[in-house]
């Protein structure tokens, strides 16, 4: 169902749902200064869609500037390299997991830095830890019983990941056996060929109907945007998942030929933005897949901070979808606080 924007009714709705005391304490977000409350999604505006459009040479110009500018030293950087790690979903989804892999993955996301670099950066008292375990369904049970007390979130891949083929009911079942299960968030992943096709309205109902299954669970829609083959495809893709009720929106499963990447963060993270300009609703964003990098890390936290400000920089908001990231984020802090690079093999993961 299309239907016409009223951006100024939305906008004036959210400041008096705002300004009730019952539902200030919803607040999750600011930008510009204005509060933002969680997204419950809106009608399918087709126009929308139409009107949008990506300047390639654009995007890829401003992000070359961004990473060529913006860089932090010593102290900044440490701070900095925690933040990643507090935002970070520590993941294993190889088809060689164990109980045991997961139990071990489960007490790196309790206490992803060792001890003694711990104690070194003097930073006992912040009690640092990830933001979620993201696993395959069968092991829920194992890292909710591994995590309990710990306050990290357990995260399932659902809906036939990562391709996401499988038929519909058996997606949907999916998703309500890992909420069943007890996961505090579902990744899913939308079927790429109604964005090859057009089929926006199929992919509304495809989200709106994951978001019903999920209820009251977070609910993380991967685009695959390796697969969307071009920016305008990722934006688009990106206001359908918004209107059909995505609370996050993540660039990839990890498994595409190409995953995360500047570009494409950048086009997902200004469409976030314009939503929330338009319809007084936060969504957060998850690049998930090659980020490696202590360096990428920072790359990544200052587009999020520059692009939708400081609130959006906290795990609520934002997530590294990463499995090796942590690793380098490490060697980076002992090399802060002893001056040497360590071996990789001293900061195991799992």
């Amino acid at each position: 169902m299309s239907v016409d924007r009223d951006y100024p009714n939305l906008a004036r709705k959210s400041e008096n749902a705002i300004r009730s005391p019952e539902l200030a304490s919803n607040v999750i977000a600011t930008l510009a200064g204005r509060a933002l409350l969680p997204n419950i999604g809106i009608p399918l505006d087709l126009n929308w869609l139409q009107e949008v459009r990506v300047n390639t040479s654009a995007v890829e110009r401003r992000v070359q500037t961004q990473v060529a500018r913006r860089t932090v030293k010593k102290e900044w950087q440490a701070a900095w390299l925690l933040r990643a790690i507090s935002c970070m979903d520590l993941t294993t989804l190889s088809g060689d997991d164990t109980d045991e892999r997961v139990r071990r993955l489960c007490a790196k996301a309790r206490q992803p830095l060792q001890q003694d670099l711990v104690q070194k950066l003097g930073i006992g008292e912040l009690g640092i830890k990830v933001g979620a375990v993201c696993v395959y369904h069968t092991f829920i049970e194992t890292a909710l019983t591994a995590l309990e007390g710990s306050g990290v979130r357990v995260a399932a891949v659902s809906t036939g990941f990562p391709a996401g083929l499988s038929a519909l009911a058996e997606r949907v079942a999916e998703i309500r056996r890992s909420v069943e299960a007890g996961a505090h968030e579902i990744d899913v992943v939308i079927t790429r060929a109604h964005v090859f096709g057009g089929r926006w309205q199929a992919l509304y109902d495809e989200v709106a109907t994951f978001k019903q299954a999920c209820g009251a669970t977070h609910m993380k829609v991967i685009l695959g945007t390796g697969d969307l083959l071009t920016l305008r495809n990722v934006a688009r893709a990106s206001f359908v998942a918004m209107m059909a009720g995505a609370d996050f929106i993540k660039t990839s499963t990890g498994k595409e030929p190409t995953n995360a990447t500047l570009p494409v963060s950048l086009v997902m993270v200004r469409a976030i933005r314009e939503y929330a300009q338009q319809n007084g609703m936060a969504v957060g964003f998850k690049p998930a897949g090659g980020i490696r990098t202590a360096k990428q890390s920072i790359d990544w936290l200052a587009m999020i901070k520059e692009e939708l400000g400081a609130s959006w920089m906290r795990a609520e908001m934002f997530r590294f979808g990463a499995s090796g990231l942590l690793g380098d984020i490490e060697r980076q802090l002992e090399h802060y606080t002893t001056g040497r690079y360590s071996a990789e093999y001293r900061h195991p993961i799992a």
